[in-house]
């Protein structure tokens, strides 16, 4: 549409719509901007497109100095182009096109009536240097990796159980509140001490107030220990996620004393604590999903332990059972064997005894009456000698019979199927089993004390 006017004053009096006045400027930029340029700037507000989609969001100049915007436009990259940029983009400079980027594009000036100006991109230079953003987190990594500590707080073993929590956030803040809340609410019942330390989580003062956080932490663990520092903040502008980027709160974090957990921002956000942190989760919620995924795999585990040391126990009382019934058993058959070959010891003692004198009488009459009353003196005296020791050895083995024993009310103590008859050897956690008249007693030593 062209708007032709023959003088200057009817060109004042002349009332436009707000379409025509839109095409009177997409008429001009087409003449005076009907080139390409390459323009500088930082991109924000991304969107990034599905599979095949186009690609939209804004670019903007800050002033170096006061860290404000002071120049801003629409920028849209159809999609078989955006397409080919961007992975080429990703193949030479490692990066996505992502809020934060400071970046070169080749672009056409458009103006269309109805949404106005914008820059369509044609193509980008990958060589280009990083955004502020980007570039100052790179550094910061960098000079940890240089220093030696950017993997020290990975390396530090995180406690079996997470029970006791210290927490660094705001107060006031809505991931803190989810946060507790999921932890509170956990479906196995599980009870967390959670202690606030309240610090600042948004401008300038981030880095001290998060570092003094982590100070008073470490002095309140000489009263109470903690067996986790966690650190969550909701999402925001990568702007305000940009505090976190310190060289100070992230060399702080590399090398604490405790594990420190890390949820800070949304899915696609990151920062350079997430890259020092023991664990880095993407979200406060995550955080506490962490914890409880944690405690709930340990739990299964102890539960598993648990049910094993039972089962082994039981296996074991019972072969020990049976091997006491089977010395039980045994023990009073032994005894009457050695009685039986003792007794027919002596009966073959006797037999022979009364053999030989009678050949010796028949071989010498006058001398055998003698030697006869003599031996039937000494065989009677010997006789009564032995049944008196066979009577007395007869006492002497009943009275070690171990059921004697335990009716008298004596016990028998073994280790191991071993009868204890000194603390020597023993240890402390043995496991001892004390046989009575009317069944057993198994004990723990506790102590080992000599007289």
């Amino acid at each position: 549409m062209t708007v032709s006017y023959s003088s200057e004053e009817e060109m004042k009096n002349e009332v436009l719509t707000l379409f025509e006045l839109n095409s009177l400027v997409r008429e001009i930029v087409e003449i005076h901007f009907d080139e390409s340029y390459w323009v500088v700037g930082e991109l924000s507000d991304v969107s990034t497109p599905a599979y095949g989609g186009h690609f939209y969001g804004e670019l903007v100049q800050k002033d170096e100095l006061a860290d404000r915007i002071v120049a801003r436009a629409r920028i849209t990259c159809w999609a078989r182009t955006y397409g080919l940029l961007r992975l080429r983009f990703q193949k030479e400079s490692g990066e996505t096109l992502r809020k934060g980027l400071q970046v070169k594009l080749l672009v056409k000036v458009n103006f269309h009536e109805q949404y106005g100006y914008s820059l369509n991109v044609l193509d980008i230079d990958s060589t280009f240097t990083l955004g502020d953003l980007a570039k100052r987190r790179r550094e910061i990594l960098m000079q940890l990796e240089k220093d030696g500590i950017l993997h020290d707080n990975q390396e530090l073993p995180l406690p079996r159980l997470l029970r006791r929590i210290a927490l660094v956030s705001s107060a006031t803040a809505a991931g803190y509140g989810d946060f507790c809340n999921q932890l509170e609410q956990n479906d196995y019942g599980f009870h967390f001490d959670v202690k606030l330390f309240p610090a600042i989580m948004q401008g300038e003062q981030v880095p001290e107030s998060i570092i003094n956080a982590l100070e008073e932490i470490v002095a309140a663990s000489a009263e109470r220990s903690f067996d986790l520092v966690v650190i969550i903040r909701g999402g925001g502008a990568s702007s305000d996620l940009s505090d976190f980027d310190s060289y100070e709160l992230a060399a702080c974090i590399a090398q604490y004393p405790l594990p420190v957990l890390t949820g800070i921002g949304h899915e696609r956000d990151e920062t350079v604590l997430d890259f020092v942190a023991h664990t880095r989760v993407k979200t406060p919620t995550a955080a506490a999903a962490f914890i409880i995924d944690h405690q709930a795999g340990e739990a299964a585990s102890l539960d598993e332990l648990y049910q094993r040391i039972t089962r082994s126990a039981g296996e074991r009382i019972l072969r020990e059972k049976q091997r006491l019934e089977h010395q039980k058993a045994v023990l009073p058959l032994l005894f009457m064997g050695f009685y039986q070959k003792q007794q027919n010891k002596l009966e073959l003692l006797a037999q022979r005894l009364t053999c030989t004198a009678g050949q010796r009488l028949e071989r010498e009459p006058g001398r055998l009456q003698l030697l006869y009353q003599r031996l039937v003196t000494n065989s009677t005296q010997h006789i009564e000698r032995e049944k008196y020791r066979y009577q007395f050895m007869k006492q002497r083995f009943d009275s070690l019979d171990p059921r004697l024993l335990l009716k008298r009310g004596y016990t028998i103590t073994t280790l191991g199927g071993k009868v204890v008859r000194s603390i020597e050897g023993l240890t402390e956690g043995d496991i001892l089993t004390t046989n009575t008249e009317n069944g057993e007693i198994y004990s723990k030593v506790v102590l080992c004390k000599k007289n």
